[in-house]
Formats: C-alpha cells, sequence, structure tokens
C-alpha cells in the first residue's frame, strides 16, 4: 500500500529480507552476529568508560578514540537489533521512515567514522613529527572543532539522501533483498529518473573517503620518512608501535567499506548472499575490533581492563 503526498508516494513499510539464499540457516547465523554485536557494544563501552574515569588519559589520541568508540556504538546499533529481530522472529518488516532513519544513520556515521580515523591519523603525524608541540598544537579545543566538524560533515553531505528519496515516486515493489535499508538497495525501489541520486551518492563517497584517505596517507609518509630518520631502532620500533593500532583500524574499516562499495556498485554476478554478508560485516566488524585492536596494543587501556578483572576476583 501507498501513502501519497503532495510531490510523491511512497510506501507505509518496506519487507527486508535478511540474508536471501541462506533462509533455512538464519536462525543459527544470527547467534554469530550476536557475540559480535555484544563483543562491539561491551567493548567500546568499556574504553568510553575507561577514558572517562582516567584522567591520564585526557589527551588528544584517547579523545579521538572515544569518538570512534561512539560512532561505532551507533553505526552498529542501527542495524544489529533489526537484523537480529529478522533472522530470529521474522519481522522482517521495517515502517518507511524508520527505513529512511536507518540509511542516514547508517551513512552519516560511516562517514564520521571516516573522519575520525582521519583525524587520528593527524594526532599521530603531529606526535611523532612534531612532539614538542603536539600538546599547543592540539589542544581540547582544537580536538573538540575537529570532532564537530567531522560531525557535521557527515550529516550534512549524507542529509540529502534521505530529502532526495523521500520526495520520489516508489514502484509497487516493497522488497530490500538485504537485512538494513540502505541507500542503493532503497533506490533500486524508486519509479523515477534516479540518476541524480547515484552521481550524489559516488560524489559524497569520493569526497568524504578520497579526502581522508588523502590526509591519511600524506600523514603516514611524513610519520614514515621521520621514523626513518630516529638514530636507534628501538626509538623507530617504538614509533611504529604507536601507530600500529591505528593502522590495524584503519584496515578493519576501510577493506570492508570498499568490497561493500564495489559489489553495490558493480557487483552484478556476485551472488546476493555474498554482497548481504559483506554488508553485514561492514557495520559490524569494525566496531567488534577496534575496541579489541586498541585493548590490546594500547597499554594504559589494557592496564585498566587487567586491573578492573582483578578487583571482581575474590
Amino acid at each position: 500500500m501507498l501513502a501519497s503526498g503532495n510531490s510523491s508516494s511512497h510506501p507505509v513499510s518496506f519487507i527486508l529480507l535478511g540474508i536471501p539464499g541462506l533462509k533455512e540457516s538464519q536462525f543459527w547465523i544470527a547467534f554469530p552476529f550476536c557475540v559480535m554485536y555484544v563483543v562491539a557494544t561491551v567493548g567500546n563501552i568499556t574504553v568510553l568508560h575507561i577514558i572517562r574515569t582516567d584522567h591520564t588519559l585526557h589527551e588528544p589520541m584517547y579523545f579521538f578514540l572515544a569518538m570512534l568508540a561512539i560512532t561505532d556504538l551507533v553505526l552498529s546499533t542501527s542495524t544489529q537489533p533489526k537484523m537480529l529481530a529478522i533472522l530470529w522472529f521474522h519481522t522482517h518488516e521495517i515502517e518507511y521512515h524508520a527505513c529512511l532513519i536507518q540509511v542516514f544513520f547508517i551513512h552519516a556515521f560511516s562517514s564520521v567514522e571516516s573522519g575520525v580515523l582521519m583525524a587520528m591519523a593527524l594526532d599521530r603525524y603531529v606526535a611523532i613529527c612534531l612532539p614538542l608541540r603536539h600538546s599547543s598544537i592540539l589542544t581540547p579545543s582544537v580536538v573538540g572543532k575537529l570532532g564537530a566538524v567531522v560531525m557535521m560533515r557527515g550529516l550534512l553531505w549524507v542529509s540529502p539522501f534521505c530529502f532526495m528519496v523521500s520526495r520520489m515516486p516508489f514502484c509497487s515493489n516493497q522488497i530490500i533483498p538485504q537485512s538494513y535499508c540502505e541507500h542503493m538497495a532503497v533506490l533500486k525501489l524508486v519509479c523515477a529518473d534516479t540518476r541524480v541520486n547515484h552521481a550524489y551518492g559516488l560524489f559524497v563517497a569520493f569526497s568524504v573517503v578520497g579526502s581522508d584517505m588523502i590526509v591519511i596517507s600524506v600523514s603516514y609518509v611524513m610519520i614514515l620518512r621521520t621514523v626513518l630518520w630516529l638514530p636507534s631502532g628501538e626509538a623507530r620500533l617504538k614509533a611504529f608501535g604507536t601507530c600500529a593500532s591505528h593502522i590495524c583500524v584503519i584496515l578493519a574499516f576501510y577493506i570492508p567499506a570498499l568490497f561493500t562499495f564495489l559489489t553495490h556498485r558493480f557487483g552484478h554476478h556476485v551472488p546476493r548472499v555474498v554482497q548481504v554478508l559483506l554488508a553485514n560485516f561492514y557495520v559490524l566488524v569494525p566496531p567488534m575490533l577496534n575496541p579489541i585492536i586498541y585493548g590490546v596494543r594500547t597499554k594504559q587501556i589494557r592496564d585498566r581492563v587487567i586491573q578492573g578483572c582483578c578487583k571482581k576476583d575474590p
């Protein structure tokens, strides 16, 4: 059934299929997804709690890490509860406006996460290449403004996605063959010319990720050049060690994002089940891995977690 507006008509709701091709196994597939979501939620909340309560961690690197944890919580929570409800309870229907809200949160906070990773690369550059000026350059005010710019960029760049889709008529087909609402999947249900939407989507993807990747790449080229000039091997290893966590997090975010983007845009011959699983990994694997990576690689956070566990032992 379609709801009519002044300039467009839209369905009352959509039907999310979950994981097409694995209908008989969906109930069991939900369990590892649930475990991953629980790990992501508990891990990121733990990181936030440690940073908030330990005043020695009130430094730019950890402020950016807190921003990353908040972004990961929003990104995973915007998709996983509904996905688990589909797989376990067969609640496939999602209300039209709820679907657009999900589109907004997924794409906006993916942009925010990319921006936070870019900001963290800048922090590593200043810390290693300009160590004596680190505290004067990245003051709390500068960190806050950089975080606000990253957030506003994500919100403002992605808002037109939902506005343009909401003004367009939809076909009678209301089925989205995946487990959450995503911009490209919703566009396929529109009965109108969507070339402007596709072009804007490509513009946002390349302007956001492209600019962030350029800054990250330049930052690490400068870091590498500085580190190779350090006099001792121990100093070089220590410098590389401070960047290892960030590099792992960058790879954990951009590799699934790249595969998801390519399969949605150009993977017409990629099996649907592979596309859906990649899309789910994209919004769940980075939020799960990020607190684990920083918990293992960052001594201050690792020590606080160990201390907390030891206090609970009788």
